[in-house]
């Protein structure tokens, strides 16, 4: 998959089928949208394009109030080069652009792409005050030369699936609702960093994430995870929350990578999260806290062997 950042003009002068939008999470609603755009570009011998935003739009249009974002620009277009898309266009999205009517964005698209065909969500709209619903767009299609393609929406047990529900379920740590509606594990990426050291001195090292703080995380608590690094997969108990025990409190994601050891600052952790085990408590000393994660690892062990044939 190719990407492109911004409008150059033009990007290329292949026929296009193309959808829009923000895509965070890119969930099992919007696999079935890129997924459509997808299909109906194979069919016709066209290109599949996606163009999404980068930050994401909340940042312009809800400062100091946006939601937490379910993925990165770089896992984003990871998920959405898997679903066969071609070409993948990110636009900056500012203040500028928010104030663009629907015929003027899609003048620079059609600048930049020989798009062909729109598909389009079934509550999508476009533009300055959202003035470029559906019939809009058609409208302005018939000068550019593009026809609009409304896909049905997604249901999942008869409701529609959204960002929105996602995070609410890892907001209460319902892990196991939040992937059924992403259509794969949720996850966080990032260096790993030096901490306290305190997990070696009993008996547990783990590796701190460096997350980007715009990022979501579940609620605070113990999670059975798959763990990637330097691409091998290892089995994880990973503690999202402030450790309380140690009256911390900044708000920590760490990992104890199953049947691993070795000092890996800087190199990268991937973690799939699978399963909550419990919540995050403060307990009443050291020896108290190290019962429980002896305890913890044990559960997790058992979860995988059950659900995921173990490590």
């Amino acid at each position: 998959m190719k990407i492109v950042h911004g409008l150059p003009q033009p990007i290329n002068e292949l026929p296009t089928v193309l959808t829009i939008g923000a895509f965070d999470g890119v969930h099992r609603g919007h696999a079935h949208l890129i997924g459509a755009t997808v299909q109906r570009a194979r069919a016709f011998g066209r290109q599949a394009a996606v163009l999404t935003f980068d930050p994401h739009p909340d940042v312009v249009v809800r400062p100091g109030n946006e939601r937490p974002t379910l993925t990165t620009l770089v896992e984003r277009a990871e998920l959405i080069a898997a679903l066969g898309v071609d070409l993948m266009i990110v636009i900056p999205f500012t203040t500028e652009v928010m104030a663009l009517t629907a015929h003027e964005f899609m003048a620079r698209l059609c600048g930049a792409v020989a798009l062909r065909e729109l598909c389009i969500g079934w509550d999508f709209a476009l533009g300055r005050g959202r003035e470029g619903d559906a019939s809009r767009l058609s409208a302005i299609g018939q000068t550019f030369g593009y026809a609009v393609h409304r896909v049905e929406p997604f249901l999942l047990d008869g409701e529609t699936v959204s960002s929105t529900r996602i995070r609410a379920a890892l907001s209460v740590g319902d892990i196991e609702a939040a992937n059924r509606l992403l259509g794969y594990p949720y996850g966080l990426r990032g260096p790993i960093v030096e901490g306290d050291r305190r997990g070696r001195t009993i008996g547990f090292p783990t590796a701190n994430i460096n997350v980007d703080p715009r990022r979501m995380l579940p609620a605070h608590g113990v999670y059975v995870c798959r763990a990637v690094l330097n691409g091998v997969t290892y089995g994880a108990v990973a503690n999202v929350g402030v450790r309380p025990t140690f009256d911390g409190s900044r708000r920590t994601v760490e990992a104890y990578l199953l049947d691993f050891s070795g000092d890996v600052y800087g190199e990268e952790l991937r973690l799939m999260f699978l399963h909550r085990l419990r919540g995050e408590h403060k307990f009443d000393g050291v020896a108290a806290l190290v019962a429980q994660i002896t305890r913890d690892v044990a559960a997790a062990r058992a979860w995988l062997e059950e659900h995921e044939g173990g490590q």
